[in-house]
């Protein structure tokens, strides 16, 4: 389980300094302002919590238990909403998607606050 998480957590620093890149350098002459803001908000909270499931995978060495799992699969889909949602928003404006980004944002703290649980319950069974 935890080379998942290490795996999913390089794929998206990757694709952030990517999608980083083509904010920077395409997106900045086509977005609204508001639009480029929201799109480098979404780079900028995919990398933090890219950097957030390299760490569940390294920490779930020393805590291996089924809420450092949750937390990490928490954390996986967080991303895809909250910083998805940012950039799905920013480049078509479509309004239902709205809806989707905060949902993204709580899945994001919840596995924040499961990690902070995993970290105080015992180790069970290695789930690799």
């Amino acid at each position: 389980m935890k080379r998942n998480f290490l795996l999913h957590g390089a794929m998206f620093m990757a694709l952030a300094v990517a999608l980083g890149a083509a904010g920077s350098h395409v997106l900045s002459a086509k977005l609204t302002e508001n639009s480029l803001r929201l799109f480098t908000l979404g780079v900028n909270y995919q990398i933090y919590h890219a950097l957030g499931l390299l760490a569940i995978g390294m920490i779930f060495d020393q805590y291996p238990n089924r809420k450092t799992v949750i937390s990490g699969w928490l954390m996986f889909v967080g991303i895809i909403g909250f910083s998805g949602g940012l950039y799905f928003y920013a480049l078509t404006l479509s309004e239902w998607v709205r809806s989707i980004i905060p949902v993204g944002g709580l899945l994001l703290i919840s596995s924040w606050l499961v990690l902070i649980l995993a970290i105080f319950t015992k180790p069970t069974k290695t789930y690799d």
